[in-house]
């Protein structure tokens, strides 16, 4: 395990990496306003042990990545999934396996589009189509809802954000198994009290418009696992269903009772799954 700065474009980012840099590459994409410590240490670890070398980084605004000035950030949605690409071109890999949870799952996706030659294989967990169009999708739950329009945080106060947090993070759990508050908690803690400013992690919220015309997402032509939990309140399980039916070698994998995100519960399958999907040189 390595921790490492790179700059690429004058941007500074952090990254980390796992196992034998000569083993077929994982590079994981966290969702937004999310270190990369939500890609668990175990989970990469688990990876790892698996004969690959799996590289993981925060985004910008989040953990030790260039931090900008809250309510003001320098950059778009498109140059977080450029950073993706320039976290591989730091560590000298033409391409590799990309995995990507919530909306890293939607920047694996144009990353795919916009880097075609990057990426030889997708793995989208609790994530929906990045491109408009399709199907008619559902809303989140009405409890999420309520949640995300009635939640107080004074993110200015770390322990409210962290209380903040931990609730959200129980209300992305589904709710149809027990969860784990002492582990949440941990972890909520570690990555407010490790990244330069935490408050920075919601201009993610308010990135400037950069939407391109692109092409449709049928026309990627790699193999794509998808991982749906049956619970999940923000993403329901129809646009994990949509996305495995978009993508011309897609397939969906259904997690009973998981919510959104790779949770520990479910690392004993979603870990041979992606091992199994990446095996071979070109995707498996």
């Amino acid at each position: 395990m390595a921790e490492r700065m790179i700059e690429a474009d004058g941007v500074e980012l952090c990254t980390e990496s796992f196992g034998d840099p000569s083993d077929p590459p994982i590079l994981l994409i966290m969702g937004t306003g999310a270190s990369m410590l939500w890609w668990e240490e175990g989970f990469c670890r688990m990876l790892a042990g698996g004969g690959r070398f799996v590289i993981r980084y925060d985004h910008r605004d989040t953990g030790r990545s260039v931090t900008y000035e809250p309510g003001r950030p320098g950059y778009t949605a498109s140059d977080l999934v450029g950073d993706a690409a320039r976290v591989l071109d730091a560590h000298g890999i033409p391409a590799a396996h990309v995995v990507g949870v919530s909306a890293g799952g939607a920047f694996a996706q144009l990353l795919a589009l916009d880097y075609a030659e990057r990426v030889l294989s997708l793995v989208l967990i609790s994530t929906s189509s990045a491109v408009p169009g399709g199907r008619e999708l559902p809303g989140p739950t009405g409890e999420f809802m309520r949640f995300v329009s009635s939640a107080q945080v004074h993110w200015s106060d770390a322990e409210s954000v962290i209380d903040y947090l931990v609730a959200y993070s129980r209300m992305l759990a589904g709710g149809r198994r027990p969860f784990d508050e002492t582990a949440a908690r941990g972890l909520v803690r570690r990555d407010v009290e490790r990244a330069h400013d935490f408050a920075a992690a919601r201009n993610h919220d308010v990135l400037p418009d950069d939407e391109r015309s692109r092409t449709a997402l049928s026309s990627i032509a790699v193999p794509t696992l998808v991982i749906h939990g049956t619970a999940d309140p923000m993403f329901p399980l129809g646009h994990g269903e949509a996305l495995a039916e978009q993508i011309p070698a897609g397939r969906l994998l259904a997690l009973p009772d998981a919510g959104h995100g790779a949770e520990r519960a479910d690392w004993a399958t979603i870990v041979p799954a992606i091992l199994g999907h990446t095996a071979g040189g070109q995707g498996g």
